[in-house]
């Protein structure tokens, strides 16, 4: 017998598909528990923790995320330039849900 409600259901209007767009994509869990760990963050300071992120794609995602209001970008004005990155008031809210993601792999990663 088919689930009729399945019909009818679209993933893309659900909530769980919007915070998966919002943190989607490999380097923005990373830069938002990043922040969440130790703001303020400055550019060079994620780019040593994250590792491996090309300057352009590190950008990128920080730009979303500001974009996105999960991040702010304050800077500072001095020569060479400074810049941190701190989570907002939006992006603390989620910190509940990274905190969840990062008890849940603590508790099972050694599963297999």
């Amino acid at each position: 017998m088919k689930n009729k409600a399945i019909e009818r259901a679209n993933f893309f209007d659900t909530g769980y598909s919007y915070t998966l767009s919002l943190i989607s994509g490999k380097y923005k869990p990373v830069i938002l528990y990043c922040l969440m760990e130790y703001e303020p963050v400055r550019f060079n300071e994620m780019q040593r923790y994250i590792q491996n992120i090309a300057d352009k794609t590190l950008s990128q995602n920080l730009k979303e995320l500001e974009a996105d209001g999960l991040i702010n970008r304050k800077m500072y004005p001095q020569v060479p330039p400074k810049v941190e990155y701190t989570l907002t008031d939006r992006g603390h809210s989620l910190v509940k849900v990274l905190d969840k993601l990062c008890d849940w792999g603590n508790e099972h990663r050694n599963d297999l």
